[in-house]
């Protein structure tokens, strides 16, 4: 293991060198596996030794931290693996660097410790993701690009007006500062403290794509190619936006008094609460693919969201443990898609139909994922989707409790009819000559269908080992 400052300095690095790889493109991809390999493994030995040893959550060396750290780089790795088998282009070292700085940019943000240099790489971030939205400069990649620097520009705009109050008010950008200026204000804190939560937590929302800022996601999910998309919707929106909203609620101590007492929590649950509903509606609707994943992923972060803006104990160890859940599944269905794409030609559900014999794996990874996404038995997603309905019902948000679970049937409805029209049924046509992917490409949705299988089994042991340690350290 070493110091989380080399979390961000070694994918920079690897970043500069594999730049002026572009004309060798299998060296490129080696020297952005390996540093990303390097560094999910310290992750996870950072992590495993946390959790074992009950390390105090936001210290110097913290569960949340780490596991966010170890899911980074995993994705990381498995974009970076999945891009260098299907994608097409001789800027392979540019397209490398653009991951591995935005890998760097999620880790630092998981370090930092005060909201400007938070800010920093959510900018680092946001640069890196629109580039390879539009990096083949095709015009429905180019859309989506263009509309996610517009809202990420106004997100940006929100976020450092929010640090410039904090800066009047408080002295200083540390989450400390902030802290200190609401210690003795706790029950409420003042109207500007009100105002500063606000306005930070609308700058996250459009970062992450919730409703009504959420019109930038389907284009750019759905016009970027399929490794940029897995990162998009398997970490990048997390680490800009529930992380860090749940990172800031637990160390400004907001815990159990931000939903009783400001404001703020109760838009935040709100705002959650309708991309649930939105995301799901709109995902029915959809006939790409990638479409539905991208507006089932706008609801599923609704799940986060409504569980950090509650803000109890138990709802924040849901949306932690759905924020893991979401990356696993939600990156494991983009690179099913990836995998139609590559073997049918197309994402298109209307043309996709009775692939299961020809395409097996793909199938079972395809509907082990969407049944975890949807919250069934005994996959992860149903531990996560149960312990913020507990949470809410819990709270006494009795509404809430019973959209979230709905709004799961719905998610099972629109995911069973895509599993049906591609997979069951009689091949034919063009379908009859489809084959299933090489295993390299196989591997990536494999390993994740693991984890999501993994943890959902063995979810005592994640509760003991991560989510109640965490609990337990929250001041």
């Amino acid at each position: 293991m070493f110091p989380y400052t080399y979390f961000i300095v070694i994918p920079v690095a690897a970043a500069v060198l594999v730049s002026f790889l572009n004309k060798r493109p299998r060296a490129a991809a080696f020297f952005s596996l390996l540093p990303l390999a390097v560094c999910f493994v310290s992750a996870a030995l950072r992590c495993a030794n946390n959790a074992a040893a009950d390390a105090r959550v936001f210290s110097g060396e913290d569960i949340f931290s780490a596991l966010m750290l170890s899911l980074i780089f995993l994705i990381s790795f498995c974009v970076v693996w999945f891009a260098s088998f299907t994608e097409k282009t001789g800027r392979k070292g540019t397209y490398f660097a653009l991951i591995l700085t935005a890998a760097a940019g999620m880790a630092g943000i998981t370090v930092a410790r005060d909201f400007f240099t938070t800010y920093v790489y959510l900018e680092v971030i946001a640069v890196c993701s629109f580039t390879l939205i539009a990096f083949y400069n095709k015009p429905e990649g180019t859309e989506g690009a263009i509309k996610y620097f517009y809202l990420s520009s106004l997100a940006s705009i929100a976020i450092i007006f929010a640090i410039a109050i904090l800066f009047l008010y408080a002295g200083g950008t540390s989450f400390a500062h902030l802290k200190d200026a609401m210690t003795d204000n706790i029950n409420g804190g003042p109207a500007v403290i009100n105002v500063f939560l606000g306005i930070m937590a609308c700058g996250f929302m459009v970062k992450t794509g919730l409703v009504p800022f959420h019109t930038w996601t389907p284009d750019a999910y759905a016009g970027a190619s399929t490794p940029v998309s897995a990162f998009l919707a398997g970490i990048v929106t997390k680490a800009a936006g529930a992380y860090t909203l749940i990172k800031i609620t637990v160390m400004l101590g907001l815990v159990n008094h931000i939903t009783a007492a400001n404001p703020v929590g109760k838009s935040i649950m709100l705002f959650g609460t309708v991309s649930i509903i939105v995301g799901a509606v709109m995902a029915l609707q959809q006939t790409n693919f990638k479409r539905m994943l991208a507006y089932s992923s706008i609801s599923q972060m609704g799940y986060i969201f409504l569980a950090a803006g509650l803000a109890t104990p138990l709802a924040l160890m849901g949306a932690v443990f759905h924020l893991f859940n979401h990356a696993t599944f939600k990156t494991s269905l983009f690179f099913n898609a990836g995998a139609l794409e590559t073997a049918a030609g197309t994402c298109n559900i209307k043309e996709l139909y009775g692939l299961e014999k020809q395409m097996p794996y793909t199938s079972a990874f395809s509907l082990i994922s969407m049944l975890s996404t949807a919250g069934v038995p005994p996959f992860s997603g149903f531990w996560s989707k149960l312990l913020i309905i507990a949470a809410l019902w819990q709270a006494g948000f009795y509404l809430f409790a019973f959209i979230a679970l709905f709004a799961s049937v719905v998610t099972l409805a629109y995911f069973m009819r895509a599993q049906r029209n591609i997979f069951f049924g009689r091949a034919e046509g063009n379908m009859k000559t489809v084959k299933e992917v090489s295993f390299a490409l196989l591997a990536p949705a494999g390993l994740f269908t693991v984890i999501i299988i993994a943890a959902g089994l063995y979810f005592p042991f994640m509760y003991n080992a991560f989510l109640e340690p965490f609990v337990r350290g929250l001041k």
